[in-house]
């Protein structure tokens, strides 16, 4: 998510932050750096202008220069304006008013818009509520019977009727949730190739008939700019209520990201991370900040964890690793779990400095050929081996690969990735018994680790 950017801006503020006094001059070359890194991950120009404008402003008046710590204060300066650019604070769904409640998903064909339909009614189910999901996309091949696939493999109900035009299928729709005591309404609408004046028309009817309470525009992040340019048309045509970015996970350079809420003024309101129906997260704007700049996003990986792990392991987890007896059998047992919560890549970008970790085992896949290779290696260890890997020479090794089916190199890269984890729940609980993460969880129990 974001890594060549991240990498370039955390690259450009390490240098800032070791010095002990700051001149214009260089954060005039920081200043570059960052406006060079911006414009390669396709941020709007304007944006990146007033972005650096804003940040000189404030990084050469007497905030930075009376500090103590001048490159610090740079770095929560250039921390903060990213999170303005993208919001500032998280935009949540208006689902108050008259019932059921009623959500219009529009975009371009390609951006993801029937599965993150899907995804949306998924997340208001898991958040007690009880949504229908309306077919109005009758022109693209397959597009009803993909909504019905989806939908049935979350349990989820589709109202469907291809032989009407879309205007009276929502209306139909709507009457058939009132009926139904369904409490909100999801409406998954026609997209085209391109924007063209039949699909804007057909959408503002639509709305005039169903009053939505949240027009939600689906664009795909990995886009850049065409993206923004999409957003900025929908909202002039039928007033967009928020963005909904999909395949922030993918290899996207941020652009749309970053740009879209000051170019349209419409707030990010979620962001698809995967291809799972799970995969759909609230976007916080001061969190993403934090963690393009490598400053981590703890309380993320807390709700991702209290979402994912067992509630008993994990106060059993979090009694072992307060005094430092996480074994290689908990090491499996984790990652058994940390599957659930998408790539280690995130998890560790989600710590602070998890950006430091090698590549290699930020980048470690958990398949499920790698799962059982691990479990394998694990497996044929001795329980004395598990407790205490330092044990571990290269004779035990040979004898590990032999007994696992595995080589030398695969228990080697297994060893090496439990010390990296063990360092990772090290930092985690230091945290913890600084008091930190009892600040962060604002109350929430049974945190995993």
């Amino acid at each position: 998510m974001f890594n060549n950017l991240a990498e370039k801006l955390q690259n450009t503020l390490r240098q800032l932050r070791g010095k002990g006094k700051l001149g214009e001059k260089d954060v005039d070359t920081a200043m570059r750096e960052i406006r060079l890194a911006l414009l390669e991950a396709d941020v709007n120009f304007k944006v990146v202008k007033d972005f650096i404008a804003s940040v000189r402003s404030r990084a050469i008046g007497s905030e930075v220069m009376n500090s103590l710590t001048p490159g610090q204060q740079v770095v929560k300066i250039v921390n903060e304006e990213m999170a303005r650019l993208m919001g500032e604070k998280q935009s949540g769904l208006n689902l108050s008013g008259k019932s059921p409640a009623r959500i219009m998903v529009v975009g371009l064909q390609g951006s993801g818009k029937t599965t993150t339909a899907v995804k949306l009614a998924a997340y208001l189910r898991r958040n007690g509520r009880t949504p229908l999901l309306v077919a109005a996309d009758i022109y693209r091949p397959g597009a009803v019977k993909q909504l019905e696939l989806l939908s049935k493999s979350v349990g989820e109900e589709v109202f469907s009727r291809e032989e009407m035009n879309p205007v009276e299928i929502c209306r139909l729709g709507l009457k058939h949730a009132e009926n139904e005591s369904f409490d909100t309404v999801i409406f998954d609408t026609a997209g085209r190739l391109h924007i063209d004046d039949e699909m804007m028309e057909e959408i503002k009817e639509i709305k005039s008939v169903v009053e939505p309470n949240e027009t939600l525009l689906v664009v795909d992040a990995m886009t850049g700019q065409d993206a923004v340019n999409a957003a900025k048309e929908f909202n002039e045509a039928v007033i967009l209520s928020g963005v909904i970015l999909t395949k922030l996970d993918g290899d996207t350079r941020g652009g749309a990201a970053l740009s879209v809420r000051a170019v349209t003024g419409c707030p990010i309101k979620f962001a698809g991370v995967g291809e799972k129906t799970e995969n759909l997260e609230l976007f916080h704007p001061d969190r993403m900040a934090s963690r393009i700049l490598g400053m981590g996003d703890v309380l993320s990986l807390i709700e991702k964890a209290e979402a994912s792990f067992d509630q008993e392991k994990a106060k059993e987890m979090e009694q072992k690793l307060r005094k430092q007896q996480f074994t290689l059998d908990d090491f499996r047992d984790q990652l058994g779990q940390l599957r659930n919560m998408g790539s280690l890549e995130d998890i560790f970008n989600m710590l602070p400095g998890g950006g430091g970790i090698p590549k290699e085992v930020r980048q470690m896949s958990l398949n499920e050929d790698n799962f059982k290779r691990v479990e394998a290696i694990i497996g044929s260890m001795t329980p004395v081996e598990r407790v205490e890997p330092s044990i571990i020479n290269s004779s035990r090794r040979r004898r590990i690969a032999r007994g696992s089916g595995t080589s030398v190199q695969d228990v080697n890269r297994l060893l090496n990735q439990f010390s990296q984890m063990q360092k990772m729940f090290k930092q985690m609980g230091s945290l913890e018994k600084k008091g930190a993460l009892k600040k962060l969880k604002k109350g929430k129990k049974g945190f995993p680790f």
